[in-house]
């Protein structure tokens, strides 16, 4: 850069980072303008209508770009957009509206390719803390729902940038800018003046607000998806050379399975494939494709999806690999591609895919590459990994379970769990929901949408032992700094089964397609083996599973007597019982019985009854005699609808069968997981904890005055004294400290405490909680005891060094807790909680949580360690304030919620007696930061 291109501002530092201001900040110039602009406010975006779209802070260079949108509006938009005609825009004004701040005054754009299909903007006003915003629509793309993402990603702007309040001059006949306003869930106030509405409202994002964002992006995300599971049209893309190993295939895949709606194939020589339409070039296809299909070596990928893009393409399934699984040259080729498909509105499955099925018979989509599908039935199936979306597919066909719907997003590229899960929602075909997760791009996002879906239906999740702990080839994203057991907790928290595999998920899956829910957690165990009674026993007690009859002396073999009726009565009779909510049937079966004939006794007992019954048959020695997965009883099955009858076109409620294991523990272990789901189902409020008397704008502001000593990564200690104030925000009191350096002073320090008794501690971090050490004496009764005590701790910690001591007022007698937070890069806010001592620091025996909290993630919480038995009258202790305690958390984890500054914050000890709770020790530790996958704006993953 010369010095004549060189910008003249300045930095300065203001809250979370260092800014730079420009020299004239009202009119940055061209080379200022990169150094100001905030990348991190770029986002795609899902449209209404489920197409994408790329939004960014406007620049310079979209002079071209407005002046075309706004020749193409017409007369009607320009005068509600500017009480007036005008024809066109000066210079000047051009200037105005694509050169900002991006702080005082801010401009988003939302593009498609080079067009621009949107443009809203803030500017602020006389008050610091309000701010105009006027938008404008391209007619051409009016009801996308365009107005209402600018409104979200403006508010989310304004408020990084301190501003807390929009206001608006609408003309009464703009009935639609109205509406953006009132629809976006805010409070919205309006005053009539000169023949104008003047229209105010706080952007704070609330409940509502949040909802309505929620409901818009699940509404785009899923239509966005329905397109490309449920097309009406489909274009298979291959090359000549290899037409008939890939694309000719894909087509006869396509054909083979019934696909409903219209196929054409692509290929540049037109080679034949069967019946199928061939055309040289997509662009050539003679109606508008929903779903191409790519088959090309990857030379050819990015210039077909560039072709699909300029031929209005919906979206593209790749199965191509050599993308992000090829190093860093393939990241970048994989980036370039989703930016090529999102420019031009399309959505990405892929790359390195294995492909799609929709098993729904009025689409009967089969763009797998795979020999043999699972039969249709209501068990979605979504897998990042190509391999393991093969395997889950392989094993479905194996244990018989019917599939609604089975994705394969490879190196999720684009198309991500997150919006499956959010077309499954809508998707009437789908009943249970499991997902194979070997990263997650947007955990926050993941449990939100989770949460809301297992309310309705169960959502499984498999994933390996280092899932947000590490990205496996083909992934780009953070990674978490969080102990692994945060992902199960945020897991648990959203109602998710979780599993260390896929077979698990199975196992599960397989009772929930074929089962009713049982209505709570008391079992009845059927057996012919005493021995093996027993332990199938012991295993479900350890699980937390009621046995309340245990039968295992049923002989199926008995001279005499029918021992297949026998069990029937049996069975029968204790699912009838009110005490018994479920049955596991453990039998081992030789020559002499045929397990399908137990099998079929079982089944119809729970289907008599209306009761789920899972069944294990270990020690068969036949392959084909063993019983593995969705036994279906050939007598019992309900007739296939005719032809041409519609009624049969969404997938029953329940498969008919019943679900079979070799192993009695995964038997039980999947039976204990329904048992856990239903548990959260009915006892899961979804009501936040919302603790009083919280002031989240006025600890900002103190956060931003320390963020000015932040620099880069580095951290912050915040003071003891500031650390109080900022806590008593939150309604959080600490425990005062007091310092001193002779005896003379400990002594006043000890009066300052509030008197004796007190404690005297070292301030050294670590040693400061360590009694054993001699970092700590508790009791002293006098001024005597404590000059003494002052003396004997100095020369104990002399090994150690030379460290300042302080004097405190000892707190009531109790329990002792830690409570932690911190800021994980992918995960976002953690907060954790343990019993102070050797049980949490040596065992790991923490409860952790990902705000925001509702009261039951909060009451489960403090319930969770082990060691918190001492909280509730465990033995001879008496019961301590848990309510306190409870209040206490939810206050830190909202205070994590709002602040992601914080990156660490420690009470530790916290002190439980029967009567009070008390902050001993804090400590808080600011930095720069993260921008946290999942804010109040919605966008995909990058």
């Amino acid at each position: 850069m010369t010095e004549s291109e060189a910008p003249a501002g300045r930095y300065e530092q203001d809250g979370h980072a260092p800014r730079f201001t420009p020299a004239d900040p009202a009119h940055p110039t061209t080379a200022e303008i990169p150094f100001i602009y905030p990348a991190h406010w770029e986002a795609d975006v899902v449209l209404r209508d489920g197409a994408t779209a790329n939004l960014r802070p406007v620049v310079p260079t979209d002079r071209a770009a407005l002046e075309k949108m706004y020749a193409g509006q017409s007369e009607r938009t320009i005068y509600l957009r500017f009480f007036t005609h005008k024809p066109t825009l000066s210079d000047k004004e051009l200037t105005r509206f694509t050169t900002v701040d991006h702080n005082n005054r801010v401009a988003f754009v939302i593009m498609l390719g080079d067009e621009m299909i949107g443009i809203g903007r803030y500017d602020r006003t006389h008050n610091p803390t309000e701010a105009e915003v006027a938008f404008m629509i391209s007619d051409a793309h009016q009801g996308r729902g365009i107005g209402s993402i600018l409104l979200e990603h403006l508010a989310a702007a304004a408020n990084e940038r301190g501003i807390d309040r929009f206001s608006a001059e609408v003309l009464p006949q703009n009935r639609k800018m109205l509406n953006v306003f009132t629809d976006a869930g805010y409070e919205i106030s309006r005053e009539f003046e000169d023949g104008l509405v003047m229209v105010y409202f706080n952007i704070d994002p609330t409940d509502r607000s949040r909802g309505v964002m929620e409901a818009r992006e699940h509404r785009a995300e899923a239509k966005s998806i329905a397109e490309l599971l449920a097309p009406d049209t489909v274009a298979v893309i291959g090359t000549a050379p290899r037409w008939e190993a890939n694309g000719h295939k894909v087509i006869k895949t396509l054909v083979a399975g019934g696909f409903t709606g219209t196929l054409y194939g692509v290929n540049e020589n037109q080679l034949p494939a069967g019946e199928v339409p061939i055309y040289p070039s997509i662009g050539e296809v003679p109606a508008r494709v929903d779903l191409a299909i790519i088959a090309v070596p990857i030379a050819e990928v990015a210039a077909a999806v560039e072709a699909c893009g300029e031929a209005g393409v919906r979206g593209v399934l790749i199965y191509t690999s050599g993308y992000a699984d090829d190093g860093a040259r393939g990241r970048a080729r994989q980036k370039a591609l989703v930016k090529s498909a999102r420019s031009h509105g399309m959505r990405v499955i892929g790359p390195a895919s294995f492909g799609l099925l929709n098993n729904n018979p009025g689409v009967r989509l089969d763009a797998t590459i795979s020999a043999q599908d699972p039969k249709p039935g209501a068990l979605g199936l979504f897998s990042q990994s190509s391999a393991i979306g093969a395997m889950f597919s392989n094993t479905a066909v194996k244990r018989n379970i019917g599939v609604s719907s089975l994705v394969s997003a490879g190196n999720r590229a684009d198309v991500s769990g997150n919006d499956i899960m959010q077309y499954w929602e809508d998707d009437e075909a789908t009943r249970v929901c499991a997902l194979y997760l070997e990263s997650i791009g947007n955990p926050r996002k993941f449990s939100r949408i989770a949460r809301r879906l297992s309310r309705v239906k169960p959502v499984l999740v498999a994933k390996n032992a280092v899932t947000g702990q590490q990205l496996p080839p083909g992934h780009s994203g953070r990674t978490s700094i969080a102990p692994t057991e945060a992902l199960d907790a945020m897991f648990k928290q959203a109602g998710v089964i979780s599993a260390e595999t896929f077979d698990q998920v199975l196992d599960v899956a397989q009772v929930l397609v074929s089962q009713p829910l049982p209505a709570g957690r008391r079992v009845a165990i059927l057996s012919n083996a005493s021995a093996l009674g027993q332990i199938i026993a012991d295993k479900s007690e350890a699980l937390n599973i009621d046995v309340r009859v245990t039968e295992s002396m049923l002989r199926l073999t008995d001279d005499g007597i029918d021992g297949l009726e026998v069990l029937e009565d049996v069975a029968t009779s204790a699912l009838e019982a009110s005490d018994i909510d479920a049955a596991i049937g453990v039998f081992l079966t030789g020559d002499s019985i045929d397990p399908k004939d137990v099998a079929r006794v079982l089944y119809r007992a729970g289907k008599r009854t209306g009761k789920p019954v899972v069944a294990a048959f270990p020690g068969t020695l036949s392959f084909d005699a063993a019983l593995r997965g969705i036994w279906e009883d050939p007598d019992e099955r309900t007739p296939a609808p005719a032809e041409g009858d519609t009624a049969g076109e969404s997938a029953p409620l329940l498969q008919e069968g019943l679900p079979c294991f070799e192993s009695p523990g995964a038997s039980i272990l999947a039976l204990a997981s329904v048992m856990d789901y239903v548990e959260w189902r009915e006892k899961e409020t979804g009501v936040l904890a919302t603790p009083e008397n919280v002031s989240p704008k006025a600890a900002a502001a103190d956060i931003a005055q320390h963020l000015t000593q932040v620099s880069g990564e580095n951290l912050l200690d915040v003071p003891a004294s500031a650390t109080e104030e900022l806590l008593a925000h939150y309604g959080i009191s600490l425990l005062p400290e007091y310092g001193f350096d002779t005896a003379e002073e400990a002594v006043e320090a000890a009066a300052r405490a509030g008197g004796y008794p007190v404690v005297l501690k070292t301030t050294d971090d670590f040693l400061r909680h360590r009694i054993d050490l001699g970092g700590v004496r508790l009791g002293i009764e006098s001024d005597t005891e404590l000059i003494s005590e002052v003396a004997q701790m100095h020369r104990v910690l002399e090994p150690y060094g030379r460290f300042d001591l302080t004097v405190q007022k000892q707190a009531p007698a109790g329990q002792t807790a830690v409570l932690t937070g911190i800021e994980d890069p992918l995960i976002g806010p953690v907060v954790s909680f343990g019993m102070a001592g050797d049980a949490t620091s040596l065992l790991e025996d923490w409860a952790h949580r990902i705000p925001p909290l509702t009261e039951r993630d909060v009451y489960k919480m403090v319930r969770s360690p082990k060691a918190a038995a001492k909280l509730f009258a465990d033995g001879d202790l008496p019961q301590v304030r848990v309510d306190l305690l409870e209040d206490l958390c939810a206050r830190v984890a909202l205070m994590k919620d709002n602040h992601p500054e914080i990156a660490y914050l420690e009470f530790n000890p916290v002190l439980l007696s029967q009567e009070t709770l008390t902050v001993v020790g804090a400590k808080i530790r600011l930095g720069n930061p993260q921008q946290r996958t999942d804010s109040a704006r919605r966008t995909m993953s990058s």
